[in-house]
């Protein structure tokens, strides 16, 4: 039960980026949106299980929601550079890699040697995998391109890993943290995006709360997952979208893929799989 509740945010993640790309608008629209409607599914969890703050849990999920929104606000930009099939798959194997990491370093999970072999096993499949679904032959988006898309996804990742691990750390539960998340992330978009030309809510701004609901909902079953699995666990398992994101861009953005490159994103998604069921053995022993 436990690994299927760490496994819901893997499907309302994947589709998330294909509803955002499909609906379009700028990205600080989108950023602006994603976080609105986190904020609003947030205040919709409060009203139904009100739960009791203190200003230090207050504080540090404010602050996650910051660091979230700085990742969300990189990845978005790196989605029009690169594209979603090959940027998704880039970024989750940035973020598991540290978030794994971290999770065994800091908080010493996978604690006996048969769960350390197996999960870094597992990571290192879900890695591999990842990386065949973005092999591309030619370099259509050119090497300056390519390279800007790989820092932004760098710097999105570390504000990804930090708003995980840092409520991890300080022993935060998902529903005492959704709320002041939420309003730091709302804070920090606003502020990344206040900068710019183009207007930041119109009309495809409001439409894009429903990917922010739709990853709100995956994020508090995540973190309400990593209490029970533990984060290289809980995370590795919600990062299992990646196969949902990169097919749909393929399949319903229509993102051009040559025959071999087919081959190589099919073989990954099959790793991809593998490695997750692997860390539900893993857990289980």
């Amino acid at each position: 039960m436990n690994i299927t509740i760490a496994l819901i945010p893997a499907l309302l993640w994947g589709f998330m980026p294909l509803i955002i790309t499909k609906v379009g608008g700028t990205t600080r629209q989108q950023t602006m949106g994603v976080t609105l409607g986190a904020l609003l599914f947030a205040c919709i969890v409060f009203l139904v299980s009100p739960p009791t703050y203190t200003f230090y849990t207050f504080a540090i999920s404010f602050m996650t929601g910051c660091l979230w929104a700085i990742g969300q606000m990189f990845q978005l930009q790196s989605f029009k550079l690169i594209g979603v099939s090959k940027a998704m798959p880039i970024s989750t194997g940035m973020q598991l890699v540290g978030t794994t990491l971290c999770g065994v370093l800091l908080f010493h999970e996978w604690d006996t040697m048969t769960r350390m072999i197996l999960g870094f096993t597992a990571l290192a499949l879900i890695v591999a995998g990842i990386f065949m679904t973005s092999y591309a032959e030619q370099q259509e988006d050119g090497t300056k391109q390519l390279n800007k898309g790989l820092l932004m996804l760098t710097i999105s990742s570390l504000g990804y890993i930090s708003y995980v691990v840092i409520i991890q750390g300080f022993h935060i539960n998902g529903f005492e943290a959704i709320l002041p998340q939420a309003i730091g992330m709302v804070a920090g978009a606003l502020l990344m995006t206040h900068k710019g030309s183009e207007k930041r809510f119109t009309s495809r701004t409001w439409l894009i709360m429903i990917p922010g609901m739709i990853w709100a909902a995956g994020n508090l079953a995540m973190l309400y997952a990593n209490g029970l699995v533990g984060v290289a666990t809980g995370f590795s398992l919600s990062q299992l979208g990646v196969v949902i994101s990169t097919l749909g861009g393929i399949l319903l953005l229509g993102e051009k893929k040559t025959k071999k490159e087919m081959v190589f994103v099919l073989i990954g998604v099959v790793l991809v799989v593998a490695g997750g069921i692997l860390i539900g053995v893993a857990k289980g022993l």
